[in-house]
């Protein structure tokens, strides 16, 4: 089965993602201290969603992931919203991200085949209850709660141009079995699945990530499995047990900084790792990743450093660079 990734995997040898949405709007200087976190800005300044997923598209991105981490059916009605203009919200995360790729493609005349992704972000339920529980997955949730949650921005984005579903930062095996659900219901409609990590074994809620990549290996319409939202060190090992564990999918990483989440004062606290992004993400090549690219913390300079780095510009950054500015404290 043909799925909207090869061109870039046979062309090129890896897809290269974008890296974190909410971390660009705070340099913009949106307050992400909201229940809805950077989907509460679709409603105020969409604008600045658009500008953000150009700049990683002109960074080098092949794919730019939708405003809809954090955008569901409950979370809108919470904060007020009608039914109808929550769905339209939804809706409209993926046209922003469409419309950034229209405008970037018509400047610098794409060929149709090389044209960039928009992937449907589908956060956990923990994003949700923006408690930090996409960090630990422990939910108070019965599965069938569960899948009607997700359920219903599953059924919204699929009727968008999305080329590709991002369930993304995953802390728990019985929410990974309800997506899988999901994608059986709907095989037409392709998708990465990719999991926070709380060492190098195993996934948030203590799950071997091993179990994981064989609970989606056997899924065709599954493009890549892999890591999201985790620190770097951790990385390489979760490849490898990736690669063991379903050898015949693509591994899918994306990284944080390194720095941890507080759920209590809703700030990355600690200290991010101080690696250079272009020459970890050609290690990370190296060990098997296919999807590369940044989470929380990284910036469009991340992106354009790792895809030079990945397309044999060099596996560093000259000092002094435009795109080495700030790369090793992982405050893109």
């Amino acid at each position: 089965m043909s799925t909207p990734i090869d061109t870039f995997l046979n062309t090129r040898g890896f897809l290269m993602l974008d890296g974190g949405l909410a971390t660009e709007l705070e340099r913009l200087g949106h307050d992400l201290d909201h229940p809805l976190w950077s989907a509460h800005v679709l409603l105020t300044q969409p604008d600045d969603i658009i500008k953000i997923h150009r700049s990683y598209l002109e960074a080098g991105a092949d794919c730019i992931t939708a405003a809809s981490y954090q955008a569901s059916m409950p979370g809108f009605v919470a904060q007020g919203l009608e039914i109808a203009e929550a769905q339209s919200l939804i809706i409209r995360s993926v046209e922003l991200a469409c419309q950034a790729r229209t405008a970037f493609v018509q400047q610098h005349q794409i060929q149709d085949q090389l044209s960039p992704l928009v992937a449907a972000s589908i956060g956990p339920y923990g994003a949700f209850l923006a408690n930090g529980s996409e960090f630990c997955g422990n939910y108070d949730i019965s599965k069938k709660d569960l899948h009607s949650f997700h359920e219903q921005r599953w059924h919204l984005l699929a009727t968008t141009s999305a080329d590709l579903f991002a369930c993304e930062t995953i802390p728990s095996f019985q929410e990974a079995e309800v997506l899988l659900q999901l994608f059986r219901e709907m095989p037409e409609r392709f998708g990465w699945v990719s999991f926070s990590c709380r060492d190098e074994t195993c996934i948030s809620d203590g799950t071997p990530i091993a179990d994981c990549a064989a609970l989606f290996s056997d899924r065709p319409n599954i493009v890549a499995i892999g890591i999201n939202c985790t620190a770097p060190k951790y990385v390489p090992a979760l490849i490898r047990e990736l690669r063991e564990s379903a050898p015949e999918k693509p591994v899918v990483v994306y990284p944080n900084s390194g720095e941890t989440f507080d759920a209590g004062t809703r700030r990355w606290v600690g200290v991010s790792d101080p690696i250079d992004f272009g020459k970890a993400s050609c290690d990370w090549r190296k060990v098997g990743a296919r999807l590369i690219g940044g989470c929380c913390r990284t910036g469009p300079l991340h992106i354009k450093a790792m895809k030079a780095a990945l397309s044999d510009r060099g596996t560093t950054v000259s000092k002094g660079s435009d795109a080495s500015t700030g790369l090793k404290k992982g405050l893109g």
